[in-house]
């Protein structure tokens, strides 16, 4: 297997990865035992039959996994777990849209009090850095989920104040809908599909997103562990496609009747505003938001970027890559191959 990462981040390290068990976590421990060596790989999750079954899966790493119980409401039990961990990924989340909705209270307690205690126990522990994963729907939101993602990102931001030029760096990365995440429309069209439906419904023709496959996201995070000095918010340059084209891919000739924007829903993604746009520098493969703090000065910039232009905004609807419904086709069989 190819092991050769960059600097080799992650060998001998010891990572902890929140809400392990879910579909982010599931090929962050693909990837990382597929090109790194690293002590541990921790899993802190609630749930413990996916711990149960993910265990059954990845028998081969048993010497170098590790499952934890607990929750990331819990200060204590986050402590605790943190205890020699070099490395923590933050992908804990109440994530519905609707189900955050319905349960306010639930959804501030797991995404805002949940990113404080899981930065006050990355401080007490000395970790090393913290990469937090967080959404589109933090960007202007419209809805309860993306508002406590918003939060939750501003309080990692600004936990770098308090870890000192020296301790624990905090950064954040933003994705869009991940391809073939639960939750993702997806996996919805492949289950209408599978009972046999010939119509895929959608919400609005006009419904832009990005795609950025679960690799590309375990890969910026990846990257965000090598480069981050702190602050930042890693965002991956990937194209767009129309949901119209994703249904014809999946469901060629299909009947697509149009059914409205469910409450809290946008017709396109947002991932850079213009209001960032002061503080955004375009790389290669990625963008990278600066925080606008007295902690942080242009010494922190990383190298080869450049500003983007005042009026720059990143929205799946003006974005400059396109997938076609054939593109889009070739990445859905690639998926299937790769589960």
């Amino acid at each position: 297997m190819d092991r050769n990462h960059g600097n080799g981040v992650l060998d001998s390290q010891t990572i902890l990865i929140t809400g392990g068990t879910g579909s982010f976590g599931h090929h962050f421990v693909d990837y990382v035992f597929s090109h790194f060596k690293p002590q541990k790989v921790i899993i802190y999750s609630r749930d413990e039959y996916k711990q149960f079954l993910m265990n059954n899966e990845y028998r081969q790493h048993q010497g170098h996994l590790r499952y934890f119980i607990g929750d990331v409401r819990d200060l204590g039990r986050l402590k605790r777990a943190m205890n020699g961990v070099d490395y923590v990924i933050h992908a804990a989340a109440l994530k519905q849209v609707p189900a955050c909705e319905y349960n306010p209270n639930e959804a501030i307690k797991t995404n805002i009090n949940g990113a404080m205690n899981v930065i006050e126990a990355a401080l007490d522990a000395k970790v090393k850095k913290v990469v937090a994963l967080s959404t589109d729907k933090a960007v202007n939101p419209v809805n309860l989920y993306g508002g406590t993602k918003l939060v939750s990102d501003k309080l990692f931001t600004a936990a770098n104040a308090y870890s000192g030029k020296n301790g624990t760096r905090f950064a954040v990365v933003r994705y869009g809908n991940v391809a073939g995440s639960r939750g993702s429309v997806i996996p919805f069209f492949q289950s209408m599909i599978q009972n046999g439906s010939t119509e895929l419904p959608i919400t609005d023709y006009r419904m832009t997103r990005f795609w950025i496959s679960l690799e590309q996201g375990v890969e910026l995070v990846i990257k965000a562990l090598e480069e981050a000095n702190g602050g930042e918010t890693f965002i991956s340059k990937i194209p767009s496609f129309k949901i119209v084209d994703l249904a014809q891919a999946m469901l060629p000739d299909c009947h697509m009747p149009e059914v409205g924007i469910r409450e809290g829903e946008k017709l396109h993604e947002v991932m850079i505003t213009k209001e960032d746009s002061d503080y955004t520098y375009e790389y290669e493969k990625n963008y990278i938001i600066y925080p606008h703090f007295n902690w942080w000065g242009e010494s922190d910039i990383i190298p080869g970027g450049k500003q983007v232009s005042s009026d720059f905004e990143y929205c799946s609807g003006t974005n400059s890559q396109w997938m076609t419904i054939e593109e889009i086709r070739n990445c859905l069989e690639i998926m299937k191959s790769n589960k």
